[in-house]
């Protein structure tokens, strides 16, 4: 199976799409603030506009992720470029703040698509033991594109002379363009059923001379043993024909199995730190005197940081192991947040972001790979689309939350929240570890009695000797 073999080609080609998707993504959104604001939005309708882009996935990631369980996902990835494509270029030409809203939430339904689908790709086709690396290296193409959209945002949008209209309608219309540029690594990302179905078929045609030369023989000499060889065969495939069909795994009990809320949860207060720091780091940098060029430098750190923290996720996941791994980076993330309401120096505050960055790039690949194997087999993308639900529901809540504590107690309140919601995740990372039974006797993991053979019965042994 692919899953077990060493050749990563789908891998690489899985990455450079979402590096397109998502760069397009970045790009598209902060150009869709300011082509609202061109068009009169205030910042409540700005807000509507950013919110709709996470509210209308909250209503499908379970129905998708039902739907990819038991069909492919390679479908779900062409789906989704195409709605991020249109919804970027429609944003471009939309002349008023409704249609904004709705091509935004375009936008956000088509990256959903895309991430349920490539994340179940990475979950069907890693072995095991290599979940941790691969969602590693897919959540690099998430980070390069995070990083580079904003900074081809900045270059195209301006606000001279009254260019705002034009030059945010032009981003968009070049993010629609940059994630079509997808499509060039979008094939043979997934094993198609047919290839292992098909597989067996040249076997069984190969062995239809060798069952009817003695059948034809057998006519000749006794007769009628004509349907003795064919009816076994066309009841085993009816019969499993009959049982490809699994039962669906309620939504409730995904949930409750051990793990799985805990890497929601991660994967949250990790994906909720991020858009708020990047939200917020702006306001910090106005209030403290701090360029807005310097603070996208800033921000460049905090991603390439996320960037090399991916690239050696497996040697930390030797050294320290995931539940160590996990909570360690959430608590530590979670203490530079709280550090980052103390004014510092920019040296001292390029120090803190490039190590929040690192921490916060071990979150989502291992919230990932903590999700799917917690889940059971036949909902692992089910379980992927909670996660994803999860981290819609952050991007909504979270921002609102912040705003509103920022009006209460100042800029520095968001960055007080987002430590105690790490804090608060690594102590839920850690707590499974806790928890985890001990391992079977496997010389007794089949028997009927899983605590041994029972003793031989004495009134046995005298029917024998008798």
């Amino acid at each position: 199976m692919d899953a077990a073999t060493p050749g990563r080609g789908w891998l690489l080609r899985l990455v450079l799409t979402f590096t397109f998707a998502q760069a397009a993504v970045s790009m598209a959104r902060p150009a869709v603030s300011y082509r609202a604001l061109a068009l009169g939005a205030d910042e409540r309708a700005v807000g509507v506009i950013t919110a709709v882009y996470a509210l209308l996935p909250l209503l499908v990631a379970v129905p998708l992720g039902r739907r990819t369980d038991h069909g492919r996902c390679a479908p779900l990835l062409v789906a989704g470029v195409a709605l991020i494509a249109g919804g970027c270029a429609l944003s471009g030409v939309a002349g008023s703040l409704p249609a904004m809203a709705a091509w935004s939430g375009v936008m956000g339904l088509g990256h959903l698509c895309f991430v349920i689908g490539a994340q179940s790709i990475v979950a069907r086709r890693s072995a095991p033991d290599e979940r941790d690396r691969s969602f590693g290296h897919f959540t690099i193409g998430a980070s390069l594109g995070q990083l580079v959209g904003p900074a081809a945002a900045g270059l195209v949008v301006s606000e001279h002379d009254g260019a705002m209209a034009a030059t945010s309608a032009t981003a968009l219309l070049a993010a629609g363009g940059l994630a079509a540029f997808s499509y060039l690594s979008l094939w043979r990302l997934e094993h198609h059923p047919a290839t292992a179905s098909g597989a067996t078929r040249p076997a069984r045609s190969r062995t239809k001379p060798a069952v009817r030369t003695p059948v034809r023989s057998a006519l000749i000499t006794r007769g009628r043993t004509k349907p003795v060889a064919r009816t076994p065969v066309r009841s085993a495939l009816n019969t499993r024909g009959r049982t490809k069909p699994a039962a669906r795994a309620p939504v409730r009990s995904i949930l409750a199995t051990r793990g799985v809320a805990a890497g929601i949860f991660m994967s949250l207060a990790v994906l909720s730190a991020t858009d708020i720091l990047t939200a917020y780091l702006p306001v910090i940098g106005e209030d403290r005197g701090i360029a807005p060029a310097t603070v996208g430098l800033l921000l460049s750190l905090r991603a390439a940081a996320t960037v090399a923290c991916r690239l050696v996720m497996t040697p930390m996941i030797r050294r320290l192991g995931r539940t160590a791994l996990m909570a360690g980076s959430c608590a530590l993330a979670g203490l530079l947040c709280a550090g980052l309401t103390v004014p510092t120096p920019v040296w001292a505050l390029a120090v803190m972001l490039g190590v929040l960055g690192f921490c916060l790039g071990v979150g989502q690949p291992l919230s990932m790979t903590t999700v799917v194997q917690a889940a059971p087999a036949a909902a692992r993308s089910t379980a992927l689309a909670l996660r994803l639900t999860g981290n819609r529901l952050g991007q909504v809540a979270a921002p609102a939350t912040a705003g509103l504590l920022a009006g209460l107690a100042g800029t520095a309140a968001p960055f007080a929240l987002l430590g105690v919601l790490l804090l608060a995740s690594a102590a839920v990372a850690a707590r499974p570890a806790r928890k985890e039974p001990g391992p079977p006797r496997p010389e007794h993991a089949d028997s009927p009695h899983p605590h041994g053979p029972p003793a031989p019965d004495p009134d046995d042994e005298t029917r024998a000797t008798r």
